[in-house]
């Protein structure tokens, strides 16, 4: 659950999505569970799934694909349930098989379980050698299924003291949706790393990683569950507690920068205005040289906001001087250079009529390996460009992330091994510039309930390895 970077194509990718629905009376669940799944598609594009109640028992329903593709065959019945869960997925902890694709379904000593994840356990190793000492048979490499080993081997008498009991033994990023019974289990970790909504209509209550994935259904009165809170939904109504608190949050600020779609709330955040801020900032950050510049454009679609916000700020043109392929599917592995630029070219288009013979500004979301950002340089430069001057909306990434990110190793960071000068130089630019840290802070209201640990190293929490005691 989490995310990851493409070796050929150098761009961090979508972690997961996850969604939870009970309704006081029946209705078809797995369509209710389709819509959000698919608002909250550019999460995970790897594989797709849902978990119901039906006639009291569990039934799973997961493949590898998009969600029109793997549930969209699956809705031409009316599956009656009140229960269920879905998810879709980008994965880092385990590989690309469809054994990892979640939710995932389990019987065991205190039931017929399924969970769906968004997140990392930054203690996975260290927790998966312990239930392997105690003989636990791991079915999968996602880290997803600890949490049902952890319950399963619990002493607790009931089953939501287990559960109470192994959210405890978890560190790092965890929110979480379950299915036991008639229950819908909702939970987010202590530092409340990964986004979370909660919202109600008529006896219908829809929990899912950001508020795009409630508008779709018409779920305006919603919340963020809290960090550390554990929710219990079924025919009694709601339950909730917090089981663990922490010294402080760490919210995760890629989120923010490129993760969630822009007409999401998350973190009680607007991802629009926050990315617009970014650009404002980046803006204000280049002062004179403005002036040195025709026109701003993004590398789309995660670029766009904070274009237009450096734009607003500037007063330069904002243009749309790249077209981007939608239909290109998933980037798959592209050994040589030549195929590299292709996959780009499937992707991209420079319009010619808009950056021939000008100074362009070019704002990005993130610089990782700066493999894709020289292709597109390049591009613009054949396509009769004057200067090409990057702008990144994000701080220079320097460290890897245990909570989610699949951040490639230190040596593979461009921003590790190269200066900005040295970074514009490799890529073909006229100049490269990031967001700092400092300045990134400034477009988030209570700024230090974030994580920034790829950026500066700071991390909120540090990971075990299966030595650890």
């Amino acid at each position: 659950m989490s995310l990851c970077v493409n070796n050929s194509i150098d761009k961090i990718k979508h972690y997961c999505g996850i969604v939870g629905i009970h309704s006081l009376s029946e209705r078809n669940i797995p369509q209710d569970l389709f819509f959000p799944l698919f608002s909250l598609q550019h999460r995970g594009q790897e594989g797709a799934g849902i978990s119901y109640l039906n006639n009291g028992k569990l039934v799973t329903y997961k493949d590898l694909g998009m969600v029109s593709d793997v549930l969209g065959r699956y809705l031409e019945e009316d599956r009656k349930s009140t229960v269920g869960i879905g998810h879709v997925r980008y994965s880092t902890t385990g590989g690309n098989q469809v054994e990892n694709v979640q939710p995932i379904q389990a019987s065991c000593n205190k039931g017929d379980i399924s969970i769906a994840h968004n997140g990392n356990f930054s203690n996975s190793d260290f927790l998966k050698s312990k239930l392997t000492e105690k003989g636990a048979i791991f079915g999968c490499t996602t880290d997803s299924e600890l949490v049902l080993h952890l319950i399963a081997h619990s002493m607790q008498d009931t089953f939501y003291k287990a559960l109470k009991e192994t959210l405890c033994y978890l560190e790092g990023a965890f929110s979480m949706v379950m299915v036991r019974e008639d229950n819908l289990y909702i939970m987010r970790d202590p530092m409340g790393f990964r986004p979370l909504y909660i919202g109600q209509k008529d006896g219908f209550t829809v929990c899912a990683s950001e508020s795009c994935a409630l508008d779709i259904l018409d779920i305006t009165d919603y919340r963020s569950v809290e960090p550390g809170e554990l929710i219990v939904v079924n025919s009694n109504g709601i339950q909730s507690e917090i089981f663990a608190t922490a010294k402080r949050k760490a919210q995760c600020s890629f989120e923010l920068i490129y993760f969630a779609r822009p007409d999401s709330q998350i973190f009680d955040t607007s991802v629009y205005a926050s990315r617009l801020q970014m650009g404002r900032v980046l803006a204000q950050q280049d002062g004179d040289e403005i002036e040195n510049f025709d026109l701003v454009m993004s590398v789309p679609d995660s670029g766009n906001t904070a274009a237009l916000g450096y734009a607003k700020e500037s007063g330069l043109s904002y243009e749309l001087g790249l077209t981007r392929n939608h239909y290109t599917g998933r980037s798959f592995i592209l050994p040589t250079q030549k195929k590299r630029e292709l996959a780009v070219k499937m992707k991209l288009h420079p319009v010619k009529e808009i950056v021939k013979d000008k100074r362009i500004v070019l704002v990005d979301d993130s610089l990782v390996r700066g493999t894709t950002s020289s292709i597109i340089v390049k591009l613009l430069r054949s396509a009769g460009a004057k200067e090409v001057h990057v702008r990144l909306s994000a701080p220079e990434i320097n460290g890897p992330c245990y909570y989610g990110i699949d951040v490639p190793t230190k040596e593979e960071l461009i921003s590790t091994t190269k200066t900005p000068e040295e970074i514009a130089k490799h890529i073909g630019a006229d100049s490269v510039k990031f967001l700092p840290v400092d300045k990134l802070k400034t477009c988030f209201d209570k700024s230090e309930d974030f994580c920034y640990a790829c950026f500066n190293n700071d991390y909120p929490v540090e990971p075990k390895t299966g030595k650890d005691k």
